[in-house]
């Protein structure tokens, strides 16, 4: 009996290790590619931050639209639908860059303006999108969540811009 009660354990330890080590594993990005995400991590300053993860938006954002223009055989709704999440978290990480150099005292005007002028651009095309982008049923939640992700971080900039000290002026002599 005891010998039955030990195997079965033993039994069990070896088919829910698997499951175990599944859930205490962190959840990871998937929106960027090893390739940007090893550029994030190469970058030096934290504009060079905010501008590679604009820059990786931007062209999250183009990709949802040629998806839209030319729809995938398998799936599209899926990639739709990815790529909208993909640009939410490249702008959202963004947002996050500017709060913690604000925090840290980092000069981040470069990056904020950068915010600032490519989050208009961005809301101009998910509006246009919302309003006559073809098959929205499919993809309208994270088309909503986009828009108004974009909204918070271009008004996040603009508060940030007001919290940042102005650059030093050189007096002339």
């Amino acid at each position: 009996m005891k010998f039955k009660i030990h195997f079965l354990l033993l039994v069990y330890c070896i088919l829910a290790a698997p499951f175990f080590a599944l859930a205490a594993s962190p959840q990871q990005k998937d929106y960027l590619t090893s390739l940007e995400a090893d550029k994030i991590r190469d970058a030096e300053t934290v504009n060079e931050r905010i501008k590679l993860f604009l820059t990786f938006a931007d062209d999250r954002l183009k990709k949802f639209q040629y998806e839209l223009e030319h729809p995938s055989a398998n799936r599209h709704g899926d990639m739709l639908n990815s790529l909208l999440n993909a640009y939410v978290g490249c702008v959202d990480d963004a947002a996050d860059l500017i709060q913690l150099g604000i925090e840290k005292q980092d000069n981040i005007r470069q990056g904020i303006n950068l915010m600032t002028s490519r989050t208009k651009d961005f809301l101009v095309v998910l509006e246009k999108l919302s309003i006559d982008g073809p098959e929205r049923e499919l993809y309208k939640e994270n088309l909503d969540d986009a828009i108004e992700g974009t909204r918070d971080a271009m008004n996040d900039a603009e508060k940030a811009k007001k919290k940042v000290a102005p650059p030093p002026v050189r007096r002339k002599n």
